[in-house]
């Protein structure tokens, strides 16, 4: 006779039989109902941010781990580290002219982490790496965003380039996993430690849109305001919203997987 289902089973099981539109609804009231719940036991919305790149940092760990200790990169994409380290740059240099702060130190800390995770996999697993699969074209995302940058960035009181610079690095980041998301599609397996890393970004992604939706929200809106005007505030936001759903759907898979007891993630197509 068989076992009764864990609820949690029980609630993907009937998630999965609902049509995409349905979906898409529960997927925004959970969202909604998370930002509920952050806001009244995080109380300084600030380490939200912190927490954010803690998360990110912890994905690099896992994939550290993976590239020492498994010595393969098969199945992650040099293209997205390649995106990651370069707005990661990008932001540190504004950083360090615009507002040195602790948010400084973390980009630091995790630019390093990914300049060795490129290292690794260009120069010392080079063998295991999945040139093949790894073919989504970087200057889709990089030119876009570079003239979106261009033509919507901060109306700050700063240098004219730095405000342009900071434009890019905030477009650029909310698109830098898709060449992830691509190889994964391509190969249609994810290995447990690049499916820990690519949540743990969707975390982190979660996190940091969180951050901005709170922050407008206890200052009604006057964040918006310091940011500058025109669309320069409205797009910071979309930014973050739009790279929190991008890695929505993965990290729907990753919990159905882990609910289900495997270690591997299967993707089926049209997922990303």
């Amino acid at each position: 006779m068989r076992g009764t289902k864990r609820p949690l089973g029980v609630v993907v099981s009937w998630v999965r039989r609902q049509p995409p539109k349905v979906k898409a609804f529960l997927a925004v009231v959970a969202g909604m109902a998370a930002l509920v719940f952050i806001r009244f036991i995080v109380h300084d919305h600030d380490n939200l941010f912190v927490a954010a790149e803690a998360a990110h940092a912890l994905g690099i760990g896992v994939l550290i781990y993976k590239l020492t200790k498994e010595r393969t990169c098969a199945g992650l994409s040099l293209k997205s580290q390649d995106l990651t380290a370069l707005f990661l740059a990008v932001r540190l240099y504004c950083s360090f002219v615009m507002e040195y702060d602790i948010h400084t130190v973390l980009d630091t800390a995790t630019l390093a982490a990914t300049l060795f995770v490129i290292y690794m996999i260009r120069f010392k697993l080079r063998s295991t790496y999945m040139v093949d699969k790894d073919n989504f074209a970087l200057y889709y995302v990089v030119v876009p965003c570079a003239v979106l940058a261009l033509l919507i960035h901060p109306s700050t009181s700063h240098n004219i380039v730095n405000r342009i610079s900071w434009a890019f690095c905030v477009y650029l980041e909310a698109v830098s996993v898709l060449p992830q998301l691509r190889l994964m599609q391509n190969t249609k397996i994810v290995e447990p430690f690049t499916a820990h890393y690519v949540f743990a970004l969707g975390v982190a992604r979660f996190l940091s849109c969180a951050h901005w939706v709170l922050q407008v929200l206890d200052t009604r809106g006057r964040l918006l305001t310091a940011l500058g005007y025109g669309l320069w505030p409205s797009m910071v936001l979309l930014s973050e919203i739009v790279q929190t759903f991008i890695l929505a759907d993965f990290c729907y898979y990753y919990v159905k997987s882990l609910v289900g007891g495997q270690l591997v993630l299967r993707l089926p197509s049209g997922v990303v």
